[in-house]
């Protein structure tokens, strides 16, 4: 019997991801960085708190909504609530009405569906999680750190690795030392890109992004591209035999099968 394994795109077993929240002026220089060394962020705003809204909340260190696609082009653009509050305080029609708003004004900016979340102030429950499918959002990004490197059991409760501040380098080393491949691999960070400001430690993580970058066996993705892939990856259909296998999805997955590595696309495969 053959064995079938689930793998990254190319063939990879190890990915990383990053997730920042709030959209202040910081992340240009964030972003500069990720550039940089072939990284990809999630980025995490609130369509309501942008210096030229007409929220009376405004902050002028928040970047302005205009900039918004060009500063964050290659990477996702994601939700936050539309004016930050602690949600699992609100009533749920009000969650509802500050998740689509911030949909509804991110997606004014780029050209696709905002479909990712953190929850502001790590703030949620067991309610709100339920709610989130139906408001068009895919997964939730909680607050405090796994300290490994596995998969979310659950997508609305979705834990980084770590803080930035939490053993990053640590973690880094561990995660690029990496060999096993009977297990796919994930490195998530997360924080706010203001923090380097107030902590005084930009070299943080461009030390990280240096010795974790623009390495050949790492998949760098967004963390909607991430929840994308691994739940179509998670839809593929083999038959009895291993010959054939349906891709329902609408993107190519790899596999491999006794070790050798296939690229799966849309629709029936013939593996033999």
């Amino acid at each position: 019997m053959k064995q079938y394994y689930i793998c990254y795109p190319e063939g990879k077993f190890k990915a990383l991801t990053f997730s920042y929240d709030d959209g202040k002026k910081s992340d240009r220089r964030l972003v500069e960085i990720f550039d940089r060394y072939g990284m990809k962020g999630t980025f995490h705003l609130n369509g309501g708190l942008f210096p030229e809204s007409e929220s009376s909340r405004k902050d002028p260190e928040r970047i302005s909504g205009s900039e918004v696609a060009t500063l964050y082009a290659g990477h996702e653009v994601a939700c936050h609530t539309f004016t930050h509050p602690t949600i699992a305080r609100c009533p749920l029609d009000k969650v509802t009405e500050e998740i689509l708003e911030d949909r509804r004004a991110l997606e004014a900016l780029v050209p696709y569906p905002v479909q990712g979340f953190s929850y502001p102030n790590g703030s949620y429950t067991e309610e709100i999680k339920r709610l989130l499918p139906a408001l068009g959002i895919e997964y939730g990004r909680i607050v405090g750190s796994s300290h490994n490197f596995s998969l979310p059991n659950d997508w609305y409760e979705w834990q980084a690795t770590c803080h930035h501040n939490h053993d990053l380098l640590k973690h880094g080393e561990e995660f690029v030392g990496l060999a096993k491949q009977q297990y796919l691999h994930l490195m998530y960070v997360w924080g706010h890109s203001y923090e380097f400001d107030n902590d005084g430690n930009w070299d943080l993580i461009e030390s990280f992004c240096r010795s974790t970058g623009n390495k050949t066996e790492i998949w760098y993705c967004t963390n909607i591209e991430f929840r994308r892939y691994l739940s179509a990856a998670r839809r593929l259909v083999f038959s009895v035999s291993g010959e054939t296998v349906l891709n329902p999805s609408n993107q190519p997955i790899w596999v491999t099968i006794d070790g050798e590595i296939k690229k799966l696309h849309t629709g029936l495969n013939k593996l033999a």
